[in-house]
């Protein structure tokens, strides 16, 4: 089926608003390093990915992050915030796409899969490149010495192997966790939202089947 646009754009706006509210409120620290977050504000902008396509759902990432700075401002001159884009818009990309092309269950599985391989390599990428350097400058006037005391619970833990392992016990398995848990979240949820969307399609704009807008016929389960 395919979705009107003025639907689309109910649906985008609902979801950004859902991103937002997650963006802002639910998180939850990661032990071995309290200063990451678990936050869910990615799981809208996958969903509408996957509804909508890979271009909708960037925009609900950008649309979010917007919402998010004017309404609770930003604690990291914007750096923090830049670089969930950069991590947010990747992973979005990669499994909308992969699921635009393939609308099956399997397919669903291999475009989790990618999303969640590439949310993983970007944030590790970001953090070992920019962002520690960032906060230890920005925040610590480039004494390492105090985010360490974020990641006391990592063993044997020094100035000088910080990096290595804030990436082994932090970056990597966070990433894996908080990915595998959005991605299976969408996976279980995905075809019920789906078929609200069909339905409410086929209620207010019956004639539009033929439209040229954006399929989201299959489902992941």
């Amino acid at each position: 089926m395919k979705t009107n646009r003025t639907l689309q754009i109910v649906i985008i706006a609902n979801l950004t608003a859902i991103s937002t509210l997650l963006y802002s409120t639910l998180k939850f620290p990661w032990p071995f390093a309290t200063f990451l977050d678990i936050q869910f504000s990615n799981l809208p902008a996958i969903i509408g990915g996957f509804a909508l396509g890979p271009l909708s759902g960037v925009l609900i990432v950008m649309l979010r992050t917007l919402l998010k700075l004017a309404i609770v401002g930003t604690s990291t001159l914007y750096v923090g915030e830049g670089a969930d884009i950069i991590i947010s818009t990747a992973t979005v990309l990669a499994s909308s796409i992969v699921y635009l092309r393939y609308r099956t269950r399997k397919g669903a599985v291999v475009a989790s899969l990618a999303g969640i391989v590439t949310w993983v390599s970007v944030a590790v990428f970001a953090n070992y490149f920019f962002l520690i350097d960032f906060y230890i400058n920005f925040y610590f006037g480039g004494d390492p010495e105090p985010l360490l005391q974020f990641m006391s619970r990592i063993p044997n833990i020094t100035i000088d192997n910080f990096m290595g392992l804030y990436i082994v016990y932090a970056a990597i398995p966070m990433n894996i966790v908080l990915s595998g848990l959005v991605y299976g979240i969408t996976f279980l949820v995905y075809k019920r939202i789906s078929h609200f969307i069909d339905d409410l399609n086929d209620k207010f704009f019956p004639r539009d089947r033929l439209s040229p807008t954006v399929k989201t016929d299959e489902n992941p389960s």
